[in-house]
């Protein structure tokens, strides 16, 4: 049941977010209709890129850790500790992905900079890691970074999306 709630998940996540994506566009102007699109795809896109990266990269070395680490036992997964650890995985990275979205928005907002953030780098990694290491399932160090690494790289892109909506030319107009 869990696994087909997470194919369901990802087969769904287009048509619920563009059946969201009609509801709110009725609300809409027309010069922000046009980010309609870009972000239906983007948040699509980055979710199911996450997913895919949980698949192939972290899964299969949180499993070789978690046998591996259990050789001089017998070791006995139960599909239900399978089925969690896999559903931990894919979810987890398929919305962690989705950071340079939530960057875009505080950016529109005003709520963050791309000087902050480029200012707070050290900290946002040492803060990546720490949560990294919490949401990783397993203990291993390799696991932890297999977590962190796309988040680094998220930050830094998220970092050129709130430099892109601070320098449009709209949004410094209405700063004046």
């Amino acid at each position: 049941m869990e696994v087909g709630f997470v194919a369901g998940l990802f087969t769904a996540s287009p048509f619920v977010l563009y059946q969201l994506c009609l509801f709110i566009a009725h609300g809409l102007y027309r010069k922000e209709k046009r980010y309609v699109l870009p972000f239906l795809l983007s948040t699509v896109g980055l979710f199911i890129a996450g997913g895919f990266f949980g698949y192939k990269m972290v899964y299969p070395a949180s499993l070789n850790f978690l046998i591996g680490n259990g050789l001089r036992f017998q070791p006995m997964i139960t599909i239900g500790e399978y089925t969690k650890l896999f559903l931990t995985i894919i979810i987890g990275l398929g919305l962690i992905f989705e950071m340079p979205i939530l960057v875009f928005f505080l950016a529109v907002m005003r709520g963050i900079t791309a000087r902050w953030m480029w200012r707070n780098l050290r900290y946002s990694i040492l803060a990546i890691f720490v949560v990294a290491a919490m949401v990783t399932p397993t203990t291993d160090i390799l696991n932890m970074c297999l977590f962190a690494a796309p988040m680094v790289a998220l930050y830094a892109i998220s970092i050129g999306v709130a430099w892109l909506v601070n320098s449009a030319p709209e949004h410094r107009r209405g700063a004046a």
